[in-house]
C-alpha cells in the first residue's frame, strides 16, 4: 500500500512539474517582447482597422498595372506558371501587353485558376513538365513556339519548388534536392542551350533563418535566436545543415547558388544574366497560397503563434519584384550605366511594417464576419507532439525509401498532420523582420527600384474579397497547407484527400 501511495505521489509530482514547465516555457515562447514591438511594429491591428482597410480598397482599388515595367515583346518561359506565384507572373505579363503566344508555361499540372484558363490566358502555351526530368526540361525549352517567334530574346522565371518544409533530417534532404537543386540545374542547362538571356529565380527568405532551441531551461528568458533581423548579407546564412530551419531552406540555398554562379556565362550565341529574389516570409494572396488562404479554407484553426511578429509577402508584390529584376538585367544587357545587379540576391517584402499572426487573424476573422476563427493552444505541448510526429514520419519515409515492407507498420501522417513537425516551430515561433531596403533603392544607386503597392493588411483584404467572390472555393494548393488537428477535419481534411487522389499528388510534397 505504501509503495502504491509513493508511486502515485511521484506520478503527481512529475505531472505537476511538467505542467509547470509547459506553462513557464509557453510564457517565454508565446510572447512579443515589448522592445521588439516598439521598434518594428508598435500598432496592433483592430477590427476597425480591418474594416477601414477593406473600405479603402473597395473605394480606391490598388491596380498593379501602373506599377509594372513596360512591355518588352520578348518570349517568356514561366517555370511553375500554372501555380501560385508563377500564375501571377503570367497574369502580369499579359496585363502589361505581352503576346500570350510568346508565353510558355512549364508545370507538373495544368492550370485550373479561372484567370489562367480564360480570356487571353487561354492562348498561353502550356507544357506538362517535371523539372527533375532533364530530358523533359530540355525538350520543353527546345519546342517550337506557337506564334512562330524565333527572333526575340527569352526570359525565364523559375518559381518551382518542392515545399518539404516539415523535414530537417539530412537523410531526407535528397527528397528536396531532387527538385530544388537538380531541377534548378536542369533549368539553367536548358536555358543556356536555348540561348536564354535573363533568368530570375524565386529563392526564399527562409534560407537566412537560424534554427533555435525552443526547449528552454527554467533560468533562460528566451531562445537564443528569438528575434532575427534579416538583410541581404550572405554572411548571416547558416553554414551548417543543422542550423537551417528545415531541409527546404537547405536545398533552396543550393539552388540559389547555382543560379547566381550561372550569371554572365555563355548562353547560345550570347550570355546569361541571372538574379534571385528572397520573399520574406510566407507568400500569400489569391490563387492558392498555403498560408493565409488555408486559414480561410479551414475556417477553424489552432494556433500558438498569435504574438509572433514577422513580415509577409503579398503575391502581386512578389511578382512585381520579379519583373523589376528582369527590367534591371535587360537594361544592363542594353548597356545601361547603372550598377550591374547580375548574380545577386534581394530580399523583398510588403510595404509597411511587419505584422503579428494575431494581426492576420484579426483581419481574416473580421472580414469573414467571424467565420474564420483561431483557437490558442500550448506551443510547448504542440512542440512535444511535433517531435513524436517527426519520429513517425522519419521512420516511415526511410523505410519506404529503402523498399522495406515494415513501412506499412508505421502510422502514416495525413496531408495535414505531416506539417506539424519541429521545423514549422523553428520558422514561426521566432520573430523575423526582413529588411528589403536594398531592393527599394533606385536602379542608379544599385537597387531594383522595387516599390510594392500592397501592405500586408491590404493584401489580406484582397485575399478575403477574392475568396468570398469564389464562393469559398479554393485552389488545390491551399487545401494542403497549415495544420487543423481535426478542428475542421470533416470538411477540409476530406477535401484535401479528394484533391490528392484526383490529381495523383504526393501528400508529403506541395509544389508551387
Amino acid at each position: 500500500m505504501g509503495l502504491l501511495v509513493m508511486s502515485s505521489a511521484g506520478f503527481l509530482l512529475t505531472f505537476l512539474a511538467f505542467y509547470l514547465y509547459v506553462r513557464l516555457n509557453d510564457a517565454k515562447l508565446m510572447r512579443l517582447p515589448p522592445e521588439v514591438e516598439a521598434t518594428f511594429s508598435p500598432h496592433r491591428v483592430t477590427p476597425q482597422d480591418a474594416r477601414e482597410a477593406a473600405e479603402r480598397l473597395e473605394k480606391e482599388p490598388i491596380t498593379i498595372g501602373e506599377h509594372l515595367p513596360p512591355r518588352t515583346g520578348r518570349r517568356y518561359i514561366v517555370v511553375g506558371g500554372a501555380g501560385f506565384l508563377g500564375g501571377w507572373i503570367v497574369c502580369h505579363l499579359l496585363e502589361r501587353g505581352e503576346d500570350p503566344k510568346n508565353i510558355r508555361v512549364l508545370d507538373i499540372r495544368a492550370p485550373t485558376r479561372p484567370d489562367l484558363t480564360t480570356g487571353r490566358a487561354q492562348s498561353v502555351d502550356f507544357l506538362q513538365v517535371d523539372i527533375s526530368d532533364k530530358a523533359a526540361v530540355d525538350a520543353a525549352f527546345q519546342a517550337p513556339w506557337p506564334g512562330g517567334n524565333t527572333s526575340s530574346g527569352i526570359t525565364v522565371f523559375h518559381t518551382v519548388a518542392v515545399f518539404r518544409f516539415y523535414e530537417n533530417h539530412p537523410a531526407l534532404l535528397p527528397l528536396s534536392d531532387k527538385v530544388n537543386v537538380q531541377g534548378t540545374q536542369h533549368i539553367i542547362d536548358a536555358s543556356r542551350a536555348a540561348g536564354v538571356s535573363v533568368l530570375v529565380f524565386t529563392s526564399s527568405g527562409s534560407i537566412c533563418v537560424r534554427r533555435t532551441r525552443l526547449w528552454l531551461w527554467p533560468w533562460e528568458k528566451q531562445p537564443e535566436f528569438f528575434v532575427q533581423v534579416i538583410t541581404d548579407d550572405d554572411n548571416i546564412i547558416p553554414k551548417r545543415h543543422e542550423h537551417f530551419f528545415s531541409n527546404y531552406a537547405a536545398s533552396k540555398i543550393k539552388g540559389e547558388r547555382l543560379v547566381r554562379a550561372a550569371d554572365n556565362t555563355p548562353s547560345g550565341a550570347g550570355i546569361l544574366r541571372t538574379g534571385c529574389l528572397r520573399p520574406g516570409n510566407g507568400i500569400f494572396g489569391p490563387g492558392g497560397d498555403i498560408l493565409c488562404g488555408s486559414y480561410l479554407v479551414r475556417q477553424t484553426n489552432p494556433t500558438w503563434v498569435s504574438n509572433t511578429l514577422q513580415n509577409f509577402a503579398y503575391v502581386e508584390n512578389v511578382s512585381l519584384a520579379h519583373l523589376c529584376y528582369e527590367q534591371r538585367l535587360l537594361e544592363t544587357l542594353a548597356g545601361s550605366p547603372d550598377p550591374d545587379l547580375g548574380g545577386q540576391a534581394f530580399g523583398i517584402t510588403d510595404a509597411g511594417p511587419p505584422v503579428t499572426y494575431g494581426d492576420v487573424y484579426c483581419v481574416l476573422n473580421t472580414l469573414t464576419d467571424g467565420r474564420t476563427v483561431f483557437h490558442t493552444l500550448s506551443a510547448t505541448a504542440m512542440l512535444l507532439l511535433a517531435h513524436i510526429f517527426a519520429l513517425l514520419h522519419l521512420a516511415r519515409t526511410r523505410l519506404r525509401l529503402a523498399g522495406s515492407p515494415l513501412a506499412a507498420l508505421v502510422p502514416a501522417l495525413n496531408a495535414d498532420l505531416v506539417n506539424l513537425q519541429p521545423p514549422i516551430f523553428a520558422l514561426t515561433q521566432v520573430h523575423l523582420v526582413w529588411d528589403d531596403a536594398r531592393a527599394r533603392v533606385p536602379p542608379e544607386q544599385g537597387g531594383l527600384g522595387y516599390a510594392p503597392p500592397w501592405t500586408t493588411v491590404a493584401g489580406l483584404c484582397k485575399l478575403v474579397e477574392e475568396h468570398e467572390r469564389a464562393g469559398g472555393k479554393a485552389e488545390a494548393r491551399s487545401l494542403g497547407g497549415g495544420i487543423s488537428l481535426g478542428f475542421a477535419a470533416n470538411r477540409a481534411g476530406k477535401g484535401v484527400e479528394r484533391v490528392i487522389e484526383g490529381l495523383a499528388l504526393d501528400p508529403t510534397a506541395v509544389r508551387n
